[in-house]
């Protein structure tokens, strides 16, 4: 029952101070950039709560449980292109006062070159959106038994509620208020994995299993005895080369961060907004994956279950295999 009462409370919050911040706005410039009035540290939490989706928080540690830390060397790059899109594109699109990244590129080349890339962003983010939506209903579906189905309306019609009613100052505020959230749950989720071990095992314990596993490897050359290993994922080359300009198009072209940076005050704010998240999100996302690293810890200890979740391990307990 009290499940219950914090979840609806807590997505009326969000859809109320959402909206309620929203309510000054009154054009076109309000709707889309907040009238262009966001602090430097409401800009900061807005691009982290809309890089920070639910899959961050639900596969990263997933992504330490079963192959270490290594990932994290994809956001070793990313300091150096917050610097550089500083430099270039944030006074370019203050200058011209756009509302998008797309409309730079009507103002550039032609209409059908904007109409294109705002076609392809469409496309990709909607692809993205629905992998974001459909990650936390399948945790929420197994919690509260709903249909997965559902389970996906709700969560997108709240989206949809506090977004198309509020507009960009809403949803500043509102991802505000969600990172505030999550850091919340994942410092809790890291302490209760740390509590729950046995008696005997502490958290220096914990880390010395997980490192003796290979589990807290972050930095890899992808040097092997027989020379470099073109195969592998994740190493400090892959990483802040292909990291870097992974984030350089993602943060400098993509509307959804782009959208974000532009409703600061001014290019001071849009600047500090950007430089910080290039410093907060490594040890964020450091600190994510060693989460992954301790629950692996944790199952040293005690016996994984077969599946993460009550439904799955149901119908296999009702299934003619059991």
């Amino acid at each position: 029952m009290y499940d219950w009462v914090v979840l609806v409370l807590t997505l009326l919050l969000i859809i109320s101070y959402g909206v309620y911040k929203s309510t000054t706005e009154k054009n076109l410039t309000g709707y889309f950039q907040g009238d262009r009035t966001m602090p430097w540290y409401v800009v900061l939490l807005s691009i982290m709560g809309t890089q920070a989706s639910a899959v961050t928080f639900l596969s990263g540690p997933g992504q330490a449980y079963t192959d270490g830390m290594r990932f994290v060397q994809y956001y070793f790059g990313l300091p150096l292109v917050m610097v550089v899109l500083c430099i270039t594109f944030v006074p370019v699109f203050h200058r011209l006062k756009i509302i998008t990244a797309y409309e730079f590129l009507e103002k550039r080349f032609d209409l059908r070159t904007r109409t294109l890339t705002s076609f392809l962003f469409q496309l990709s983010r909607s692809l993205s959106t629905g992998i974001s939506i459909a990650a936390p209903s399948i945790i929420l579906s197994s919690l509260l038994g709903w249909d997965i189905l559902w389970t996906n309306l709700v969560m997108g019609g709240v989206l949809i509620i506090y977004t198309v009613s509020g507009g960009a100052k809403s949803v500043a505020y509102t991802q505000k208020l969600q990172m505030i959230i999550i850091s919340f749950g994942l410092f809790l989720a890291g302490w209760l994995v740390v509590k729950m071990l046995p008696e005997s095992v502490g958290f220096t314990d914990a880390l010395h299993v997980s490192g003796k596993m290979g589990k807290l490897n972050v930095l890899t050359s992808g040097v092997t005895e027989n020379g470099f290993d073109w195969k592998d994922r994740y190493n400090i080359w892959s990483g802040v080369i292909g990291g870097f300009f992974l984030a350089l198009s993602y943060f400098g072209t993509d509307q959804s961060q782009v959208g974000r940076y532009l409703t600061a005050k001014n290019i001071a704010d849009s600047r500090m907004g950007l430089l910080m998240n290039g410093l907060v999100k490594v040890p964020m996302q450091f600190l994510i994956l060693l989460l992954g690293a301790m629950v692996f810890a944790f199952y040293q200890f005690n016996t994984a279950p077969i599946f993460f979740n009550e439904v799955q391990l149901k119908k296999i307990e009702n299934s003619r295999y059991k």
